[in-house]
């Protein structure tokens, strides 16, 4: 049975058939629907460096936080069909342009089709690592078939605490399902490791955004990985949270200060010594790229 025939791929588990044009939780069928493939400057310095990460932005999101800035592909739908074929050809065409990497963003729903498109590069002169850049709600199951595939994990791990996870984004299961998953990239990639310029080519970095009144989920979070992983795996604690209109409290404000300072605090005190961190100018919109334009796959 194909992948897409009853599909698996991420904690929902939806079960329908893609190819038969049935719609999941993730709203897309089996034909990846990309909404920007372009230089991306905004990741972690050893993902973006001097020349920027290739970055291919699929649509759709099997999670759907209420939050996302990224709505207009995640819930909204824009973005262009692109086959298989086009998919492989646009990681060779970011190459050339000086990438240091190929960055699937929100690849989850398309899995097969990323392995695919990346061992059909490799086969015609792709040689730069690959990113798989993901919300962690991800079947551990599936992402066994991606070993070989990837080289470098780049995965939220959003809540560590189910009650936020069913409040922000009706998936109570999102712990389990993202420890499992986390579990299984380090056990593909064990160890970062980094090139001559001090790129990094293999290894999970785990991202933890910090949310408005949500300080304790985040320490916890950490408190998790650092006592699982200790130092063979990259932490970026994150302060870009950037309220749409229309949100609840305290959804509806940025993180303070005190807050974003509580959580570093507390990562050191548990043993976190290095961490990626950002300025309260992170954030801002527009660091969110402009998908209308589809730059890149128009």
């Amino acid at each position: 049975m194909q992948p897409y025939e009853k599909c698996m791929l991420c904690g929902r588990a939806c079960g329908v058939n893609r190819n038969a044009g049935e719609i999941g939780y993730c709203r897309k069928g089996s034909v990846p629907v990309l909404a920007r493939a372009a230089l991306h400057f905004w990741e972690e310095p050893p993902i973006s460096g001097t020349r920027g990460s290739g970055a291919i932005f699929f649509s759709g999101c099997s999670l759907g936080c209420i939050y996302c800035q990224n709505e207009e592909i995640s819930h909204g739908g824009l973005g262009v069909e692109v086959e298989n074929e086009r998919l492989h050809a646009l990681c060779l065409s970011l190459q050339r342009q000086g990438a240091h990497n190929i960055n699937f963003v929100t690849p989850t729903h398309y899995m097969p089709t990323v392995r695919a498109a990346v061992l059909a590069a490799r086969e015609k002169g792709l040689w730069i690592p690959t990113v798989y850049n993901t919300s962690a709600y991800d079947s551990a199951a599936a992402l066994s078939m991606m070993s070989g595939a990837i080289d470098i994990y780049l995965p939220d791990f959003k809540y560590i605490r189910p009650e936020l996870a069913a409040r922000y984004s009706l998936a109570e299961n999102y712990p389990s399902i993202a420890k499992a998953a986390l579990a299984e990239m380090v056990r593909q990639q064990p160890l970062p490791v980094y090139d001559g310029e001090g790129m990094l080519k293999k290894g999970v970095l785990v991202r933890v955004l910090v949310l408005p009144g949500a300080t304790a989920n985040a320490k916890l979070t950490l408190r998790y990985l650092y006592d699982t992983y200790g130092d063979r795996i990259l932490y970026s604690i994150m302060r870009q949270y950037t309220p749409r209109q229309g949100l609840p409290s305290p959804l509806c404000r940025r993180v303070t200060e005190a807050e974003y300072d509580d959580v570093l605090s507390y990562a050191l005190r548990i043993g976190i010594r290095d961490a990626f961190t950002q300025s309260a100018e992170s954030a801002a919109a527009e660091y969110t790229p402009p998908f209308s334009r589809l730059e890149g796959v128009r």
